[in-house]
Order: structure tokens, then sequence, then C-alpha cells
């Protein structure tokens, strides 16, 4: 791992004022090759995918396939693989979907502590598993505060567990995530057309129309986050 001493606080007052690009030029500078960036292939995750490789053209891109994928995510994923040439880092859980309802059941429907042993098994484990890896040290991300109320706090960069998060576009509107597509003629997620403004697992995913809030579209609301942006980056991690 890196070893130079980085002042998180300081670094985060001189990247408040910067812009997305800026931050991700001085990410990249202290970082180099240890630093990656995650992709769910969501909604907006072209913006992410086209800003990183445009500076970094070989940046490992990790993406968690659960295997619970609704089916245009994983055409979206395979066309803008190909259109960004990405260096693309495919991660699964150690056991199949199949394998683990066999055993655990639809955990995703047993309430709080169901969604979070299943979120431990799917995502927070394989992306465990590619930090350690790939010997990552910064892992840049495209949350954004306006999403929800367990990210309107957050900074540009965050000292998770053993590793740096970044956040370039933490401070970024919808109006900016368009504005950017629409400038590099970049798509969002086909489900978007159908009302969808975030896209997860297919079984914890809901239309905006029917979940009433945007933090109410994945898992009926009993929890945002997903697991990988609370506990990730600790390569000692057990599930």
């Amino acid at each position: 791992m890196i070893t130079t001493d980085i002042n998180i606080e300081q670094l985060n007052e001189e990247l408040e004022s910067a812009t997305p690009q800026q931050r991700l030029e001085k990410v990249i500078s202290i970082y180099g090759d240890q630093a990656i960036l995650s992709t769910s292939f969501g909604i907006q995750s072209a913006v992410m995918l086209h800003m990183c490789v445009s500076l970094k053209a070989d940046i490992p891109v990790v993406w968690i396939d659960t295997g619970y994928l609704f089916p245009e995510t994983y055409q979206f994923a395979q066309n803008l693989t190909e259109r960004l040439n990405l260096n693309l880092k495919v991660y699964q859980p150690k056991m199949t979907a199949a394998h683990q309802e066999a055993i655990y059941g639809r955990r995703w429907e047993e309430g709080k502590e169901g969604i979070e042993a299943y979120n431990r098994l799917n995502k927070v484990e394989p992306m465990n598993r590619a930090v350690v890896e790939m010997d990552a040290a910064a892992w840049i991300t495209g949350l954004r505060r306006s999403q929800s109320s367990s990210r309107e706090k957050l900074d540009v960069l965050l000292q998770q567990n053993k590793i740096v998060k970044v956040h370039p576009i933490i401070d970024w509107s919808n109006k900016d995530v368009y504005e950017y597509l629409q400038k590099h003629d970049l798509p969002y997620h086909p489900l978007w057309e159908e009302g969808y403004v975030s896209v997860g697992d297919w079984h914890s995913t809901s239309k905006l129309v029917d979940a009433g809030s945007e933090e109410a579209t994945r898992f009926g609301g009993v929890k945002r986050e997903c697991g990988l942006h609370e506990l990730s980056g600790q390569p000692d991690f057990q599930i």
C-alpha cells in the first residue's frame, strides 16, 4: 500500500472548491495505479466512467455483479465497456444466487437484518476482495450529497476503514449530471426512461412513482445504503 502521509482534512479544504476533474487529477497524482473506480452501471454511471477514463484510460473499474441485476444493466455495462474501452474488473459473490437462496432463502425480504446479511455477502465481501487483490489505496465513486440523507454531509475525501474514498461529483445536482451527459453524448441507464432514478438488484429496486422518494427506491426505504459505502475498504472484514 501507499505509505505517503495524507492530511485528509487539509486536502478536503483544498478540494471542496475544486472542479471534479481537478479533484480527480489530484487524487491520481497522489495514488497513481493504486486508485480504482467502482461502478454499478446505474442510472448516471456514465458520468464518472467517462470522467475517469478521460484522465487515466487504464484505471481499474470494479463492478460488483450480484447475479440479481436487471437484464438492462448487463446490456448497459456491455455497451459502455466497449464504448469507453474500460479496464473492467468484475467481482462476484463467493456463492451463486441459486446457492444462496437454497441455503438462506430470500434474505432481502427479511427486514433490515436480512438485507444487511444479503449485502455483506453479495456486495461488501466482493468489494473488499477487490481492494485487497488490487492493492488499492484510493477508491473513486460517484456518490452525491443530493441523493440521500445518508450522503448529504459527505466530504470530497473520506477515510473509510483502510482506504480513502473519493467523491469527485459529491456537490453536483441532477442538472449538472444531465448537462455532462448531454455535452459528451453519454446515455442514462435504459431504465431511466421507465421511471427508475436509481437501479440496483431487480428484487430491491422500485420506480420513483411507486416509492415516493429517491431514497425509498432501494430496499423499500428500509435501508438506503447497500453496505458498500459503509463497510467496504477493510481488507480483514469478516462476514
